[in-house]
Order: C-alpha cells, then structure tokens, then sequence
C-alpha cells in the first residue's frame, strides 16, 4: 500500500494573499508546512500542488515535488486531486498548507487507520474543545460521530445543540474541534471530487460535507492537538511567539493554543 501525501496551496487567499510565502521566523511559511510534514514515517512521497509558480519554486529549492495544478478549483481536495491524478497511490493524505506545525505523528495515525480498516473511505482527526468560547465561533469547525467513531455530521453552528442550555451549550468536554487533515483511499478521492459540491457544503463552506452527502465513511480520530492555522498576518505573528517561546524550550504549542486555531476547512 503506498500512501502519498499532498499539500494544497494557492496563493489568493481570501484574508491573506501569498501567506503561503510569508515569511515565518526566517523561512516560508510553507516550508514549515513541509518540513514538518516530511518528518511522517508512513509517507512514501510528498507533493505541495500549487496554482503560483513562485509558490513552485519555493517548495522546490528545499527539495520537494512541486506541481502546478488549476486555480479554479473548490476546495483544496479538488486541487490534492488533480495533483495526484496519474500518480500511484493507494491512501492520500491532504495536508494544509497553512499549519506550520502540523503533526507528523498525526499523518501517520490517519496512514495507518486506513491500513487496519479496509471498510474506511476518509480519516480525519477532532481534539475536545478546552474553553467555552470556542463552542460558538462559526471558524471552529464541530464534529458529532457514532459509538465507532464515524462522522455524523460537520458544522460551524453548535452541535449538539443543548437544549435549554445558556446559548444552546452543554459541557464543553462534550464538544469536539475538527482538525482539517484528510486521508483518502484515492479510489474515493476520484469518486469525491467527480460529484460536483452539494448544498449542504456551499451552505457552510465545509468540503467533508460532500463526502457525507455521497456516503463515505469517515472515521474520526482523537487528537490532543487542536491545530493553529493560519488565515491572517496576526495569526501568522501568534505562531511566531508560539515558535519562539515553546519551540524554544524544547515542547511543542498544543491545546493551549486551541481558541486561536480558525477554520481553515475550505481551501
């Protein structure tokens, strides 16, 4: 079985054009992203699918494939498609371009999900929320799943909605982050990105809502990280004190750093 991992990154950014070469403590930002991405075990080759050629040429200089795929596609699943068309694979992992500091141990809990279990289409990830202000932020994506871990549903509204809670919020252990890491059996992959987006998705702007739409199976794995993307200059300033204070010493920024982690699901 041969896994390959791709990572989306175009450069129109609604709220921050050309983040993806920002400069993040003395290199792009995206070179963060593949570095670290490049320190997952179960990756037999990693792509960075891009619509700029400056873009391009920066993943290049550090020694990774690079391809050039279309600018007009949906959703970055649409863009990991096109970039691994003609290329073999079994299991594909979409990876964000904007997570400097991606878990590479993460990646490889997804590759081997779908290893052990033939019956999976996806697997994702979602941490427990930590503070009760994240529960209502539109750009904090929730997931509610069965007793075996598959996605019920995705939404940026409160679910579940507590039912004569203050704002409809129960405990906040009860509610979980989705984490916008994907792995695909790249047969699904080509099944997905053929069915043209559903309501439901244009509705919240959330890709994986498609792949419900058409039945897949996605399995959810527990993380203890909520992730930190970046979608703004001050996101980008809020990771480099992360970097330079926790990095630093050594530790890694983990769910403390959750209620600034935004969205970043639709790219």
């Amino acid at each position: 079985m041969r896994a390959v991992g791709v990572i989306p990154a175009r450069w129109h950014s609604t709220r921050f054009p050309g983040k993806s070469l920002a400069v993040l403590c003395g290199k792009p930002l995206i070179v963060w992203v593949v570095e670290n991405a490049r320190r997952a075990r179960m990756l037999d080759a990693l792509i960075v699918a891009t619509d700029d050629e400056r873009i391009l040429r920066a993943v290049r200089d550090c020694g990774v494939e690079a391809v050039l795929t279309r600018a007009e596609h949906p959703s970055g699943t649409d863009r990991v498609a096109e970039a691994v068309r003609n290329v073999e694979a079994d299991i594909v992992v979409n990876i964000q371009g904007d997570e400097p500091l991606i878990d590479p141990g993460l990646i490889d809990r997804l590759v081997r999900a779908l290893l052990a279990r033939r019956d999976w289409d996806m697997a994702t990830a979602a941490a427990p929320m930590v503070r009760r202000e994240q529960v209502a932020v539109p750009g904090v994506v929730k997931v509610v799943c069965d007793a075996e871990g598959r996605a019920l549903y995705f939404s940026r509204s409160v679910i579940p909605f507590a039912r004569g809670a203050p704002e409809g919020i129960g405990p906040v252990p009860l509610y979980r982050r989705h984490i916008g890491i994907y792995a695909y059996r790249k047969t699904f992959l080509e099944r997905l990105v053929a069915t043209p987006p559903c309501e439901l998705e244009q509705t919240e702007c959330l890709e994986q809502l498609r792949a419900l739409f058409i039945g897949a199976r996605i399995l959810v794995l527990d993380s203890h990280e909520q992730g930190i993307g970046v979608d703004t200059p001050e996101d980008l300033e809020y990771v480099a004190q992360l970097i330079a204070e926790k990095m630093g010493s050594g530790s890694r920024p983990g769910a403390e750093a959750g209620l600034r982690a935004q969205g970043g699901q639709n790219r």
